[in-house]
């Protein structure tokens, strides 16, 4: 460890500093003795700078500054593996992408500069699919045509022609990047020349014009598993754009969305439908038969059903492709009025009713119900 120094005084902090003013008070001093900024003692500088950057690691690391105040050096020598103090100009990029963010460090020639960069991955695509309920449910394999960006065949993606080879950038000599003076500080930026690649293509391809790719139309055979719903994706790894310079493609993301059904309605993993019903079913009872997606189904109704009620069929829903059990299909019952009627059966209508009224009893519990409510709203206002 290069810095013998008591860390605190290092830092100009007491003992018993902060955390927020030990970073304070290192930002301050890592500006202040930054070599770009001692340009008259640019070596003292540096030493200066190293042992606040080392003083900084300790002192804000917890376990760290804790050893360091129970042993002192000698609880951190270890700790900081061997010492940092040999370190070069790249601790001046970190120390400034650390505290002022990837701006500051490109700027001062850290990890991220000098290197020469790597062609782009292609850009991930969106195709919204429409399906049917059926198609939703069962699963489907569908062919899409999409219009994207594909690797050049002429030149294989390297944007030169065929025959020839992108040559070495004469800018940035094949570092991807070149230093600019901008008062006291060095800036570090793509090359202008290369964008960054560090090559130069002198004859370029005559079908791609030297992007290394084109467009084109490609189908693809999309497997939709069962169970999906509107908003689901599906990842076709690799089948997006095609990245510059060989990287590697970007991915198509298939978006769901389910057409209206003309019976069914799905919530999850059920369904729901409306049945009609006549009105001497819901009166006796019996056995109609139902839709489902998978046929036809026997429900059973009880005597007196009323409308809107509502009957489950277990299993008769969807099994979601995230899994989980099958759902069920809820059956909700609407009692048809009969329209058309002949006299005979009006007479019969009117004959029925009276027999209703007739008798006393309740024999329309919904009805007597509200009409018992409306007789005490009533009475209430009266008294």
């Amino acid at each position: 460890m290069a810095t013998q120094e008591d860390l605190y005084k290092v830092l100009n902090v007491e003992r018993n500093a902060s955390d927020a003013e030990i970073k304070k008070s290192y930002r301050s001093l890592a500006m202040k003795f930054h070599p770009d900024r001692n340009a008259d003692n640019p070596a003292a500088a540096e030493e200066k700078f190293k042992q606040i950057k080392e003083a900084y690691e300790i002192l804000s690391d917890p376990k760290k500054r804790a050893a360091y105040d129970q042993f002192g050096h000698a609880g951190v020598d270890q700790s900081m593996g061997g010492g940092r103090g040999g370190a070069g100009a790249a601790d001046f990029g970190d120390i400034f992408g650390d505290i002022f963010g990837d701006k500051f460090g490109d700027m001062f020639g850290g990890r991220r500069g000098g290197g020469q960069q790597a062609g782009q991955r292609g850009s991930d695509l969106r195709y919204n699919l429409e399906v049917n309920l059926e198609e939703a449910v069962n699963g489907t394999e569908q062919k899409i045509r999409i219009p994207v960006l594909v690797t050049c065949g002429d030149c294989s993606g390297s944007g030169a022609k065929k025959g020839s080879s992108p040559v070495t950038c004469s800018m940035c000599h094949g570092h991807g990047q070149v230093r600019m003076q901008q008062g006291f500080f060095t800036v570090q930026q793509a090359c202008p020349t290369c964008h960054g690649t560090g090559k130069q293509i002198k004859d370029p391809c005559a079908k791609c014009y030297g992007q290394g790719r084109v467009k084109d139309e490609k189908t693809l055979s999309a497997k939709i598993p069962a169970g999906v719903d509107t908003g689901d994706r599906i990842r076709l790894s690799g089948e997006g754009e095609a990245g510059q310079l060989g990287a590697p493609s970007g991915d198509l993301y298939i978006e769901i969305r389910v057409r209206q059904h003309s019976i069914f309605n799905r919530d999850g993993a059920n369904l729901s439908c409306e049945v009609p019903i006549s009105f001497a079913t819901a009166c006796l009872g019996g056995d109609i038969e139902v839709p489902t997606l998978g046929g036809k189904a026997l429900l059973k109704i009880p005597a007196e059903t009323q409308t809107g009620q509502s009957f489950r069929l277990r299993g008769k829903g969807v099994k979601q492709v995230r899994g989980g059990a099958i759902g069920d299909l809820i059956c909700k019952v609407q009692i048809e009025t009969p329209v058309n009627l002949t006299a005979e059966q009006k007479a019969l209508v009117e004959k029925f009713g009276a027999s209703i009224t007739d008798s006393g009893k309740h024999h329309s519990p919904q009805e007597s119900s509200f009409l018992d409510g409306v007789k005490n709203f009533f009475d209430k206002l009266k008294g």
